[in-house]
């Protein structure tokens, strides 16, 4: 699992922010084969909180992808990362 909080800077409504939004969680979705959705701070208009999670039967190859998301994110959306976290385990 992966929790990512950002901000998104010069937007000027909501409308704005959920676009940026949905089309960070549609990468996600769409390269990496992983859930996606925003989990906290609906309410603040220039920060956001995105969760992803995906099941692998490898501890390694599962990290891999996290952060081969979060690099995606941060080289291509108009974000600034403010935490990101890797939540990883195995049974």
């Amino acid at each position: 699992m992966i929790q990512i909080i950002f901000e998104i800077p010069d937007i000027l409504n909501i409308k704005e922010k959920r676009r940026i939004i949905k089309s960070v969680l549609e990468k996600m979705r769409r390269r990496f084969n992983m859930t996606a959705a925003e989990v906290d701070l609906q309410d603040s208009l220039s920060f956001a909180q995105i969760g992803g999670a995906l099941v692998s039967n490898s501890k390694t190859f599962g990290e891999t992808v996290l952060r081969k998301a979060f690099n995606l994110i941060e080289k291509e959306t108009p974000v600034r990362i403010q935490d990101m976290k890797i939540y990883s385990e195995e049974f």
